[in-house]
């Protein structure tokens, strides 16, 4: 179910959940509820402001609010800056955006949206099977927008791909308000402070330093927002398509497919998205905008086309199937094939007590693969973790330090911390992490977010309110479980 088929309280409760919160793939004994809970039942039914430590309290001249969960790209100098959301603000924020009217506005406003031209097939979905959120959201983007793709090539022989270069970084925030309530009457309003839009800018001002460029990413929250952008500037593309007939536009977040019989029809469409987009402050990405006229081939990934036409990953031999998945590590860097064929191996072995090769040798490809993978660091942690259970205690403990030792120049690496503090803990290692997320780990005073705007006792609780479920944690097995890695159910073989 699409969460703006929801009521207001529904809505609310859907992004309080803690996977709402924080759609980062974090080790499963991190738990956001308890704190998100203890501050939306402080705050209630009334403002942010009234827990100001000083009624002269300005957000926007505090740096960090957020935490920044950075994950390296490419095991070089590319990043990613995840965030997770001050909860005092998150919290606010979602009460502003479901209160009823707020929310019915949104709603009607995504109502408009959908009368476009384009065919958005990535707002957020509310799992209503056994399958969490996010898997529903990932088996949407493949039945629907793969699939609506691969169907196209009966009526069309064009297709044109193309998506916006760092669309999260590049959002100016009062294009929120532009989104919702049109640019004359955002202009005209931009100091009414009880218009949505406005109120959605400012809270992401306060959360980032004031700044007005770029969104957090790692919420649910801030996905909904993101496609609040897009339907704007898919409306806007509709009219400028007018009486433009022979056109097919389906749309996943920031990507984007566009079908025709004429090639010439699918310029101008380009054409005119972009100029959407740069009145939006957005760029396409012209490295990956390309057109096919292979649609049934062009509408997969690539990498999920050479799978296709691959059948050979599979090996009796183990290393030489890390092997293969070294290769494709290299040629589909950070791939869904990637996350998926490295949990089939995982799988494979689990309960293995013994598998014939060098298992050093295999530790070594896996760390490499996880090196220039940020995606696949859980999927790799848990393979990490097998192996080293197949050697002696010693050997695997002094192993595992050389892994991190390796991987320890990757620069930018928080998230990359976090899941070798997760393989590393139940071999008792004092490991010299930095990162407040990891020392929180193991000691719940530590502060992650920059409270200092609060009053004292409501600090106190954003302070020391323990993330992490230590049922969980104290319990750690040495070898990953399947759970911690597995998105999807067993049954799914999407």
């Amino acid at each position: 179910m699409k969460i703006t088929e929801l009521s207001n309280k529904k809505a609310k409760r859907f992004f309080l959940k803690e996977k709402s919160y924080c759609s980062i793939d974090l080790p499963p004994y991190f738990s956001f509820n308890k704190l998100l809970n203890k501050t939306a039942k402080k705050i209630g039914t009334r403002s942010m402001n009234d827990f100001y430590s000083s009624n002269k309290t300005k957000l926007n001249n505090f740096d960090g609010i957020n935490y920044l969960l950075f994950s390296n790209k490419d095991g070089k100098l590319e990043w990613r800056p995840l965030q997770l959301i001050h909860p005092v603000i998150y919290v606010s924020l979602v009460n502003k955006i479901c209160e009823e009217k707020n929310w019915n506005y949104i709603v009607k406003k995504f109502e408009e949206y959908g009368k476009s031209k384009v065919n958005c097939i990535s707002i957020p979905i509310l799992s209503e099977t056994k399958e969490s959120d996010k898997a529903e959201n990932i088996i949407n983007w493949y039945s629907n927008f793969e699939n609506q793709s691969i169907k196209s090539g009966l009526r069309y022989q064009y297709l044109l791909k193309t998506d916006i270069t760092n669309y999260y970084g590049s959002i100016y925030t009062h294009s929120i308000a532009w989104a919702l309530h049109g640019k004359a009457e955002a202009k005209e309003e931009k100091n009414n402070r009880n218009l949505i839009g406005n109120i959605i800018d400012h809270h992401i001002q306060n959360m980032s330093y004031g700044q007005t460029n770029g969104i957090p990413q790692g919420s649910v929250l801030m996905d909904f927002i993101a496609e609040i952008i897009l339907g704007y500037a898919d409306v806007e593309l509709t009219k400028l398509l007018d009486g433009i007939p022979d056109i097919k536009i389906l749309r996943y977040r920031d990507d984007y497919h566009l079908f025709s019989n004429n090639p010439k029809t699918l310029e101008i469409a380009i054409k005119y998205l972009t100029e959407v987009l740069i009145d939006l402050g957005l760029k396409i990405n012209s490295a990956k905008t390309c057109v096919s006229d292979n649609i049934i081939k062009d509408a997969i990934k690539p990498d999920k086309f050479f799978l296709i036409n691959n059948k050979q990953i599979v090996s009796n031999s183990y290393q030489k199937e890390l092997h293969h998945l070294h290769f494709i590590a290299e040629s589909f860097p950070n791939s869904g094939t990637l996350v998926k064929l490295l949990i089939f191996f995982y799988k494979r072995i689990i309960y293995k007590k013994f598998i014939k090769g060098d298992i050093v040798a295999m530790l070594s490809i896996v760390t490499d693969i996880m090196y220039k993978n940020p995606r696949v660091y859980p999927q790799c942690s848990a393979i990490l973790s097998k192996l080293l259970d197949m050697i002696d205690f010693d050997e695997a403990k002094d192993i595992l330090k050389s892994i991190i030792e390796r991987l320890k120049y990757v620069p930018n690496a928080t998230l990359l911390n976090i899941w070798l503090q997760r393989i590393a803990y139940p071999f008792k290692m004092s490991i010299p992490f930095d990162n407040k997320i990891c020392l929180k780990v193991i000691n719940t005073n530590v502060p992650i977010w920059e409270s200092t705007w609060l009053e004292k006792n409501f600090k106190k609780l954003v302070d020391e309110t323990d993330i992490i479920d230590r049922k969980k944690f104290n319990k750690l097995s040495k070898v990953v479980n399947i759970d911690e890695i597995q998105l999807f159910e067993p049954y799914y073989n999407g």
